[in-house]
């Protein structure tokens, strides 16, 4: 469906379903339908399932601050943000972080 790639390319975007559907030339309640039929989810859920999984990935990586995942994923409050991670893996993004190990050239 056109609608999944386009949140998979734009999950970072502030993305609507009302604009979601007129990009792909369709009805707002066509697209809900379409979203509830192939994945039992509404266009929200999904793309706040797609955002938290490439959260996941960009705090298990390392480098970025919890504050800076966020943003990277679409949320401009980071308390949302950690919320609504919260909910969805059941633990902080702290939690995920990748924390640099010991140095292995220190003996």
């Amino acid at each position: 469906m056109e609608a999944l790639e386009i949140i998979e390319r734009e999950y970072s975007s502030p993305l609507e379903l009302d604009d979601v559907a007129h990009r792909i030339a369709t009805s707002r309640r066509q697209l809900q339908r379409a979203f509830t039929e192939i994945g039992g989810a509404g266009f929200r859920s999904h793309l706040a399932q797609v955002r938290m999984r490439r959260a996941r990935e960009l705090l298990s990586a390392g480098g970025l601050a919890v504050r800076d995942v966020a943003t990277s994923v679409g949320y401009r409050q980071a308390a949302q943000f950690a919320r609504t991670f919260h909910r969805h893996h059941g633990a902080p993004p702290s939690n995920f972080l990748r924390r640099p190990g010991p140095d292995p050239r220190i003996h």
